[in-house]
């Protein structure tokens, strides 16, 4: 089975699960300020989810000054994820462990 590793600035540690590495992207790593609405949020995967449920490709593009590889990109991590993870158990551990 393939492990999940975390992206976020070369981190670099690896999961078992995608859930487990989610809870680690929100919870051991800094906070992010969209640069198209100002929300602050956990980064990796929900920020990506936030980037395109909250915004349109064209905002996220101008806001981040992204290629359309990079737009790809993260589309396809979030389909990955979203194809395999339980979020809701996701959400549930990050609300119990804070």
């Amino acid at each position: 089975m393939p492990r999940w590793e975390c992206a976020i600035e070369g981190d670099g540690k690896q999961y078992d699960t995608v859930e487990d590495l989610l809870v680690h992207q929100a919870t051991e790593h800094e906070r992010i300020e969209c640069k198209v609405c100002g929300a602050v949020l956990p980064d990796g995967y929900f920020a990506i989810r936030h980037a395109f449920e909250e915004h349109t490709r064209a905002e996220y593009v101008r806001a981040y000054d992204a290629s359309a590889a990079a737009v790809r990109r993260r589309e396809q991590i979030k389909e990955t994820i979203e194809s395999t993870a339980d979020i809701r158990s996701v959400v549930d551990r990050i609300e119990n462990d804070g």
